[in-house]
Formats: structure tokens, C-alpha cells, sequence
């Protein structure tokens, strides 16, 4: 009891100088809301549906029907545009900002009817139609499954949900690589797509640099032994520390300077004053399996199927010795890409190597300056890609 009691001391003094030396910011409302919340927050209208994958995975996705100015919309068939997160993300990513720098509420005040989906394993994405999600058979996922079923389920609902016969399609990091994956190999859902807009495009990530390179190298069966093999990078206790310590006046330049040897270095361009509602939505967890799957197109620098470690496993599940490749040249939508100099998880030679083989690339930004993470939540962003995107759907419409 008295070491309990000597504890609680400690933390008290301690935590109190710690307050006194680093003056805390204001904290955002959005901290810890939900998606539907912070939606409201801003004053939009949403609706939330759930799509159920051939494999019995159950997803939410929301929508923005319009954007405040409902009047100016009545009575039209507004453009339909998808928005696909990236790794270990959620949709809330898309909404991290006040509504002119997110690009959520961005494509919904130009006249848009905005959805936004959520790949199995998020903080939002944890149920199933008989698996536990405690249990390791719901974590036994790739990023083939993602390809195979959730991007598939996700734009059927959409498509027959709006009546409109092909979408806008926005994929950020893994959201491009599943549109790669996707829509190269199923011919029929890749008619759905009218343009597709890929911030952050990758495909290959043989030259992914910074922290997250290191845990490629753990092998799987360290890999396995340090994160075990359900979930990884889930939301948890260390987010509140996080939220604590980043929105403190001095420590908020520390905090911001971790995340570039994560994401690349480009400190200027992250609102600092937000780090609570980033630290609050993100990272919001995947499986250990897709973290195997990453590494293993580091290692090897192809992109294909999850290599089961065998030639005999592979023949189980493939019929074939080697995992089957996704050939990025076989997707013929229309593309515009957007691509940083200082982005660690797409590398530039990856991106370089990617638009050699892309069938139909209608433009690409290179934006020396920009890390991974300005091409979602960057005080550029707007200008830089978010204005692009309303500009070439238009631009679409018109034509």
C-alpha cells in the first residue's frame, strides 16, 4: 500500500513540474470523436452503411451526401467520389482537418457525393459474420484479401447504392496499391472506375526507407515473436501519452520531428496544433500479415500475392510455385498521380519504376518538398493535390 501510495506521489509531482515547464495547447474538440462525430462536428449531414465481403468481413463505410449548402444540390445526380485510406489508417484520415484542408469536405462543398471506406482489421472495421476478432483466424489477412474482397464489396455497394454507373476514385499509399492490385485484375470492377487519383502511388516498395524499413527486416518469425499475429499499430493507451505530450508548447516541435523518421523529413508543413486529433485517429491498426506482406515486397521488390514460404505452400494456395504477380500494366484507367521527394514509405525510385509501367497516366505531380503524410493532412495539401482533384472531375463532367 505505501509503495502504492509513493507512486501516485511520484507521477503527481513529477507530472505537475512536467505541466509547469511545458505549457499545454489548447486541445481540439475532434480529439476523440468518431467519424460520424467529428462529420457533425463541422456541420454535414452523413449516412453509415455496412458491406459484407464474400469472406464474411464486415465494413463501414460513410458517406457526405452534399456538401452545407444543400440547396444548391437538390435535384441533382452529384459525381460520386471514393476515397480509399492508406496503411494501418482509417476513413477518418480524410477528415483530420477543418473542413477547407480535408479533403472529405473539400469534394463535398464542390458539389460531390463523397464515401469513404475502411479496409478490414481498423479501429472501425472489426467485425465479421462468424470469426471473433479476438481470435488469429480473423487476423489471418494480406493485402490480397483486401484486393480480393474489400475494395471489390466496398464499390459494388457504392455503385448500386448511387445508380451511377462508374465513380471517382481517390487511393492514398495502400489505397493506390489496392487499386493497382484491384482493378488490373478484375477487368469488370475496373469499368466501374471513371478516373482514378493516387496521392502518395505505389505499387513496389523495394526502396522504402525510414523506421518502418527496420521492422521489415525482423523476419517473420521475430516479427511474429515481437507483435505476435492479430493486430499491429492499433489505436491504445500509448495514444493518450501521445495526445499529452505533443500538445504541449515545446514538445510539439519533438513530436513533429519523430514522425519524419517515419514518413520523411517536412516538419514546416504539419500543423502542429492538430497533433491531438492525428495522434486521436491514427494509427488505427491492421494485421501482423499485411506488415509480412510489406516486407516482403521490400525485400524482394515485386509486387504480388503473400508468399506462403514454400514452393509447396504456395502451390496449396496458388497452384503454382511462386506467389502470382499483379500487373500494374493490365489496369488501363486513367490516372494522376502525386508523388513527394521527401516521402519514406513511396519512395521516389519505386514511383519512378511505376510510372514506366502505368497504361494510362494522364498526369503526375512530383513535389520535391512533401512527405507521406502532407498528401493527407499537410498545410499544402490543398493547394498542392486537394484543388487538382475537384479540377479534373470537373473538368471531367464537362467534357
Amino acid at each position: 500500500m505505501w509503495c502504492l501510495l509513493r507512486t501516485i506521489c511520484l507521477v503527481y509531482i513529477f507530472g505537475s513540474i512536467f505541466c509547469l515547464i511545458f505549457e499545454p495547447l489548447p486541445r481540439n474538440p475532434e480529439a476523440n470523436m468518431n467519424i460520424n462525430e467529428i462529420i457533425s462536428y463541422w456541420g454535414y449531414e452523413y449516412e453509415e452503411y455496412e458491406v459484407v465481403t464474400e469472406d464474411g468481413y464486415i465494413l463501414p463505410i460513410y458517406r457526405i451526401p452534399h456538401g452545407k449548402n444543400k440547396s444548391s444540390h437538390l435535384g441533382k445526380l452529384r459525381p460520386v467520389v471514393y476515397l480509399q485510406h492508406g496503411w494501418t489508417l482509417s476513413a477518418s484520415i480524410w477528415l483530420a482537418n477543418p473542413p477547407n484542408s480535408s479533403l472529405g469536405f473539400i469534394l463535398a462543398d464542390a458539389g460531390f457525393d463523397v464515401w469513404m471506406g475502411n479496409s478490414r482489421g481498423n479501429t472501425y472495421a472489426r467485425k465479421h459474420m462468424y470469426l471473433d476478432p479476438h481470435s488469429k483466424k480473423f487476423w489471418a489477412f494480406r493485402l490480397s484479401h483486401i484486393i480480393k474482397y474489400d475494395l471489390p464489396a466496398t464499390i459494388d455497394f457504392i455503385v448500386n447504392k448511387t445508380g451511377q454507373r462508374q465513380i471517382y476514385y481517390v487511393g492514398y499509399f495502400q489505397g493506390s496499391l489496392l487499386a493497382f492490385g484491384a482493378f488490373s485484375a478484375n477487368p469488370q470492377l475496373a469499368q466501374k472506375i471513371k478516373l482514378s487519383f493516387l496521392p502518395a502511388p505505389v505499387a513496389t516498395v523495394k526502396y522504402a526507407s525510414g523506421a518502418i524499413r527496420a521492422i521489415t527486416f525482423l523476419g517473420t518469425t521475430l516479427t511474429k515473436i515481437l507483435f505476435g499475429e492479430k493486430d499491429i499499430f492499433s489505436s491504445s493507451d500509448a495514444k493518450y501519452f501521445v495526445e499529452f505530450l505533443c500538445q504541449r508548447e515545446t514538445a510539439g516541435a519533438a513530436c513533429n520531428n519523430i514522425l519524419t523518421l517515419l514518413y520523411g523529413y517536412d516538419p514546416k508543413n504539419l500543423n502542429e496544433s492538430r497533433l491531438d486529433v492525428y495522434a486521436g485517429q491514427a494509427p488505427a491498426g491492421t494485421s501482423v500479415q499485411t506488415l509480412l506482406h510489406y516486407a516482403q515486397g521490400v525485400r524482394t521488390g515485386v509486387f504480388q500475392a503473400y508468399d506462403w514460404g514454400s514452393p509447396s505452400l504456395n502451390m496449396l494456395h496458388y497452384n503454382q510455385r511462386t506467389p502470382p504477380p499483379y500487373n500494374v500494366k493490365d489496369m488501363k484507367i486513367p490516372t494522376a498521380m502525386w508523388s513527394g521527394g521527401k516521402d519514406f514509405l513511396a519512395d521516389p525510385i519505386d514511383v519512378r519504376h511505376l510510372e514506366a509501367n502505368i497504361s494510362n497516366l494522364i498526369y503526375h505531380k512530383k513535389i520535391a518538398d512533401c512527405n507521406h503524410l502532407d498528401f493527407v493532412i499537410g498545410l499544402n495539401a490543398r493547394n498542392e493535390a486537394f484543388d487538382e482533384i475537384v479540377a479534373f472531375i470537373n473538368e471531367d463532367l464537362s467534357s
